[in-house]
């Protein structure tokens, strides 16, 4: 996928990112999973989104342009994997949270081996990680973001996680 589609908002890219090919080169060779659930945080007024208390080290990167990989620890021990989008500037992205066969983003990432060392990749020029669109285009639901009980009630409640309708897909819970 080029810089024009993955620099549109977090709130629209979310839901377009659902059904594309998450591409990942290791030394097994190319792994290919279809993004089958995402999150979307949307700057710094959104208290769910890491970027909520400015721009520090661990949230630089959200800052930079659409197409950049965010990959951060979560407890310490998952890596958690996101595409930067919006304008550069402004902190928004997608938290890919399944893809087929790994229903969760930290099963996802030792899946695929994304792991910190892909924090900050440019997902637009990269032969390690990238995003294919092979035209299918998922029916989906919209619900609430898991794991944000920090978030204030008004960002807790917003409809920002889509799920691939697909009987044989179960989201994480």
């Amino acid at each position: 996928m080029g810089r024009k589609a993955l620099s549109r908002s977090a709130k629209e890219l979310a839901p377009e990112l659902l059904g594309k090919l998450l591409c990942r080169k290791t030394d097994k060779g190319v792994l290919k999973y279809r993004i089958m659930e995402t999150e979307c945080y949307c700057g710094e007024k959104d208290t769910a989104c890491h970027a909520s208390r400015g721009k520090t080290e661990r949230t630089k990167v959200l800052y930079e342009k659409g197409g950049t990989a965010y990959v951060y620890l979560c407890y310490g021990i998952h890596a958690l994997f996101n595409v930067v989008s919006g304008k550069e500037g402004h902190p928004e992205a997608v938290l890919i949270r399944g893809v087929t066969g790994y229903n969760g983003p930290g099963k996802l990432t030792r899946a695929m081996e994304i792991d910190r060392t892909l924090n900050e990749e440019d997902m637009v020029t990269s032969h390690l990680l990238w995003l294919e669109d092979d035209g299918y285009k998922p029916e989906y639901v919209a619900a609430k973001r898991v794991g944000i009980d920090y978030a204030t009630e008004e960002y807790r409640n917003i409809l920002w996680r889509f799920i691939v309708k697909d009987g044989a897909y179960k989201p994480a819970k």
